[in-house]
């Protein structure tokens, strides 16, 4: 295909995929899925014939690595700390209870049927490519919707989304070089295992302290350099840390989670910089992925994807997460732990996964790469159009979350002064509603307030009213989060676009 076509035919998917991503939007769909869809369409009906997972493959790793990284960059460490402990055992031992609990029953159901013969290690690598599940699926669905959920679980599944792709990659390594070798002893996957974990952690840490001081100390002359120069260094983070022999996906996610927590020059144009770049990331990766599928293929696979499926959204996920929260049942309850449970989406990762048996030229891989696109999508209808609803039923939507309005609040790089929403609730100017009274700290400024869509500049003697956005600013960040906490008020911070409490 000449370059002229390829760009044609590129950009004519992407135009289709975004637009279309709309009615993701509308309908609670991910917007994966109408990627994937666009992708096979294309290759079943459009005749855009591609048939590489070694293209695939290099594709989806170049664009993990970026998303990754993006995403630790995301992560706030406040945010994170009370649910760390959970989140990081799900994304570990939960991801290997996934994947035993799969394989076994993937194992179990090919010697019942007799029409393939499975054996245990490559049922094993089935269940692992496919063990750990989607963060940008689910919160584009709970974004869409402006849903906000009790107990810390935003948080908790962003950190368990975010962080378990490294575990899964590592089963995944792992047991494809047991395959290769022959090697398929207990003693050997843990020694990779511990191997890959140890540098992965070591070296995306050190990354992360080197990137963000280098980015501090480097002068170079235009601005737009710095996002350049931070993707090369997250690049060199991942590709270092892979040939030293360990996990490239935990290094790099590492590293965007320090340099994201960490005070760098041009920190805001560099985050929209990720933000785009990222997005684009995931439509080539979707693309792809749903053009290397051959249609055709997944009905032959349509009887025991689905019974593996349903044992993956029924068993095999639930009780992995209800035996990793045992220690934390108190804190979150039943329900939490029953919704964390469900919020378990299939996204690309476990394609692009899949992909590595294929190419290193396993037997029965592309029977696992069928089955793992066919749970994909499965996984992305059925439970992705009920993250909203589950929550509703389970009780877990917070009513007193609003959306902000002061989206596109900016200061220049040099003021380190914080800028926050604060929504007046009702205890809040039960005493008094004048703007003097309320115990705002020094050095503290309320510049405008949003009213039933109107905005004015308020006054001391200004009269708050319940659900007014007022808009603060503030030299004392500390101070002005303690201060909400007293208040019992909603607030976001505009410099982060999260919330504060």
């Amino acid at each position: 295909m000449s370059t002229e076509l390829l760009l044609l035919y590129g950009s004519i998917l992407a135009v289709v995929g975004i637009v279309l991503s709309k009615a993701s939007f509308r309908f609670g769909l991910p917007t994966l899925l109408l990627f994937l869809g666009v992708g096979m369409l294309a290759g079943t009906f459009g005749h855009i014939e591609f048939d590489n997972p070694v293209v695939a493959q290099s594709v989806g790793t170049v664009a993990l690595t970026i998303i990754l990284f993006s995403g630790g960059m995301d992560t706030k460490l406040a945010d994170v700390r009370p649910v760390m402990v959970p989140g990081t055992l799900l994304a570990t031992v939960g991801v290997l209870l996934t994947a035993l609990l799969t394989g076994g029953f993937i194992y179990f159901l090919f010697q019942a049927t007799g029409h393939v013969r499975l054996t245990f290690p490559q049922s094993l690598l089935c269940g692992a490519v496919m063990s750990s599940t989607d963060s940008a699926s689910v919160f584009s669905i709970l974004r869409s919707k402006n849903i906000q959920l009790k107990r810390n679980l935003k948080p908790l599944l962003e950190f368990e989304s975010g962080s378990n792709d490294p575990m899964a990659y590592m089963l995944t390594v792992i047991l494809v070089s047991m395959l290769q070798t022959g090697d398929v002893s207990i003693a050997h996957g843990v020694v990779m295992l511990v191997m890959q974990l140890a540098l992965g952690i070591l070296l995306g840490l050190a990354f992360g302290w080197c990137t963000a001081w280098f980015i501090n100390k480097v002068n170079l002359p235009a601005a737009a350099l710095y996002p350049i120069l931070l993707l090369a260094l997250a690049s060199f983070a991942f590709s270092v840390t892979t040939h030293l022999g360990g996990n490239g996906y935990l290094a790099v996610y590492l590293t965007g989670l320090v340099v994201g927590n960490s005070k760098v020059v041009h920190k805001k144009s560099i985050g929209r910089f990720f933000d785009g770049f990222q997005w684009l990331c995931q439509l080539i990766m979707f693309l792809v992925l749903g053009l290397l599928v051959n249609v055709n293929d997944l009905g032959g696979i349509a009887l025991p994807a689905l019974l593996i499926a349903l044992f993956l959204l029924l068993f095999g996920r639930p009780l992995s997460v209800f035996l990793t929260m045992i220690p934390f049942y108190k804190k979150f309850g039943t329900r939490a732990v029953t919704y964390v449970s469900w919020v378990g989406l299939r996204g690309a990762v476990p394609i692009i996964f899949a992909c590595y048996p294929w190419v290193a030229g396993i037997e029965h891989a592309q029977l696992f790469f069928n089955i793992v696109f066919f749970i994909t999508l499965f996984s992305l209808i059925v439970q992705g159009s009920t993250v909203g609803l589950m929550a509703e039923k389970l009780g877990l939507v917070s009513d007193d979350m609003r959306q902000k309005v002061f989206t596109e609040v900016d200061l220049p790089e040099q003021i380190q002064s914080t800028i926050s929403e604060m929504i007046v609730s009702e205890s809040m100017i039960r005493h008094s509603n004048k703007l003097m009274d309320l115990p705002i700290p020094d050095h503290t400024l309320a510049i405008l307030v949003q009213r039933d869509g109107h905005f004015f500049i308020p006054r001391g003697n200004t009269p708050l009213e319940e659900g007014d956005h007022v808009l603060v600013i503030s030299d004392d960040e500390d101070a002005l989060v303690q201060a909400y906490e007293e208040l019992g008020v909603q607030s976001y911070s505009l410099n982060d676009n999260d919330f504060f409490q």
